[in-house]
C-alpha cells in the first residue's frame, strides 16, 4: 500500500484551512492530517481533532491550549497539544508532517513558516506576511534548503500555473516575460462615494462580494491592501522587478491573474472564486486532484471587466509600492501597521478611512534597518506597532495626530 503523505496545517480554524480540510477530505486515500494549529478558537480545534485525529495539536494561546489538553483527554483521545511559537515550529518540524499549510494570518506565521522552509518541508504559502516581512531571508532559505515551495494565495498560484518553468530562478525576463497582472476584485467599496468611505462599518467591509474569508483579510481587500501586500509577494516569489509587476481591478473574479510574454501572449488562469482551487493545485503538483469545486460554465459569465484602480479611493495600495521601492525592513513595518490598524477598525475604535492614515503616520516616523537578520525585522515590527498604537490612541482621546 502507497504511504500517504502527512499534511500539517497552520492555521485549521481559519478560512484557508477549513478549505485546505475539505480537499484533503476529498482525498483520503492520498492524504492524512498529522498536525492541526490555531490561535485561539479551541472549541473548534477540538472538534477538528476528534474528526481527523491528528497526533499533535496546538494553540498559539497557552490558556487555550490547556482547554484543548483537559477536554481531549475526557474524550479519551490521545492528541498531543503543545502551545506558543514553540509549539508551532513544533508543527513545522513534525517528522510526519510532510507538507505544511502555512495559513496563519498575519506576522504570527513567520516563524514557524521559516522553520518548515529549514526543515525541508513542501510549504503551502498562505501568509503572505512571511515574504512581505522576511522575503530576502525567507526566499534564501528555501533556495538553500531545496524546499518545496507552493503558493496558495489564489493570485500567486495561478502565476505560478502560468510561468512555464515554476518559479524563474533568475528573473523574468529569462521566461520571456513581460509583465505579471495581478487581479482583484476591487472589494466591497468599489463604486461607494469617496466622502462615504468614513462612515463604513466593520460589518460592510467585511461582506466581500465574491470570497468567504476572515475579517482581517476582508478589510485588506476593501481597502486594497491585501493587493499591495500580493505585489511584494509577487516581488520575491517571482523574482520580479516593481515596473513588472501591475494590478488590474477584475470585479467577477473570474481570472485570478495573468503573465504576459514579450510575444504579446497573455496565459491567465480562470476558476470559480473558490480558495480550495489552488489548495488543490498546490497539494497535488505537479499533477492534478479533485477540489470539491464547481466547474466554471462560461454561458453564465454574462461579462468580464477590468479597471485602473484609483488611488485616491485605495491609498493603501500607493503606500505598498513605496515600500516595496524602500526596501529594508519597510514592507514589515508597513505589515504591522496595517495589522494594528485593522484590528482597531474591527474593534470600532477609528473609521476606515484612518487606517491608511495609521499606517503613513508610522511609516514616517519608524526609521528602516536592513532586512538581512530576524532580530532586525522583528525590532521594527514591534516598533512599527507600538507606534501605531499610540496613534489610535491618540485619536480615540481625541487627539489630532493625523498627519
Amino acid at each position: 500500500m502507497t504511504r500517504r503523505i502527512g499534511v500539517a496545517i497552520l492555521g485549521s480554524t481559519g478560512s484557508i484551512g477549513l478549505s485546505a480540510l475539505d480537499v484533503l477530505q476529498h482525498n483520503t486515500d492520498r492524504f492524512r492530517i498529522v498536525a492541526l494549529a490555531a490561535n485561539r478558537n479551541d472549541n473548534m480545534l477540538f472538534k477538528q481533532c476528534l474528526l481527523y485525529e491528528p497526533v499533535l495539536a496546538v494553540m498559539a494561546d497557552a490558556d487555550a491550549a490547556d482547554r484543548l489538553h483537559n477536554r481531549l483527554r475526557l474524550a479519551g483521545r490521545q492528541v498531543e497539544v503543545l502551545s506558543g511559537i514553540s509549539g508551532l515550529e513544533s508543527i513545522s518540524t513534525l517528522p510526519d508532517a510532510d507538507y505544511v499549510i502555512a495559513a496563519i494570518v498575519g506576522a504570527a506565521g513567520l516563524i514557524p513558516t521559516l522553520a518548515a522552509a529549514r526543515a525541508r518541508k513542501r510549504v503551502l504559502l498562505a501568509n503572505k506576511e512571511v515574504l512581505v516581512m522576511a522575503g530576502s531571508l525567507f526566499m534564501s532559505i528555501v533556495k538553500e534548503q531545496g524546499t518545496e515551495l507552493l503558493p496558495l494565495d489564489s493570485e500567486h498560484n495561478a502565476i505560478f500555473q502560468c510561468l512555464p518553468l515554476g518559479f524563474p530562478a533568475n528573473g523574468l525576463n529569462r521566461l520571456g516575460v513581460r509583465r505579471i497582472i495581478l487581479t482583484g476584485s476591487g472589494g466591497p467599496f468599489r463604486l461607494t462615494p469617496l466622502d462615504s468611505l468614513q462612515r463604513v462599518t466593520p460589518e460592510q467591509a467585511c461582506s466581500h462580494p465574491n470570497w468567504t474569508m476572515g475579517r482581517k483579510i476582508s478589510v485588506d481587500s476593501a481597502t486594497m491592501m491585501n493587493k499591495g501586500l500580493e505585489v511584494i509577494e509577487a516581488y520575491w516569489l517571482f523574482a520580479a522587478k516593481p515596473v513588472q509587476i501591475e494590478i488590474v481591478i477584475h470585479p467577477q473574479s473570474i481570472i485570478h491573474s495573468m503573465v504576459e510574454y514579450e510575444d504579446g501572449s497573455v496565459l491567465a488562469q480562470l476558476g470559480n472564486p473558490d480558495m480550495r482551487i489552488p489548495i488543490a493545485h498546490a497539494l497535488a503538483w505537479p499533477q492534478r486532484l479533485e477540489s470539491g469545486v464547481a466547474f466554471l460554465d462560461f454561458t453564465r459569465i454574462a461579462q468580464l471587466e477590468f479597471q485602473k484602480p484609483d488611488l485616491k479611493r485605495f491609498p493603501c495600495l500607493q503606500l505598498a509600492f513605496s515600500a516595496l521601492k524602500a526596501g529594508g525592513t519597510v514592507p514589515a513595518i508597513l505589515n504591522a501597521a496595517n495589522e494594528v490598524a485593522v484590528q482597531a477598525f474591527l474593534e470600532r475604535r477609528i473609521s476606515f478611512t484612518d487606517i491608511a492614515a495609521a499606517v503613513n503616520y508610522t511609516l514616517e516616523r519608524v526609521v528602516r534597518q536592513k532586512a538581512d537578520h530576524l532580530s532586525c525585522i522583528l525590532e521594527d515590527d514591534i516598533q512599527a506597532r507600538q507606534v501605531t498604537s499610540e496613534w489610535i490612541t491618540s485619536i480615540c482621546d481625541g487627539g489630532v495626530i493625523r498627519s
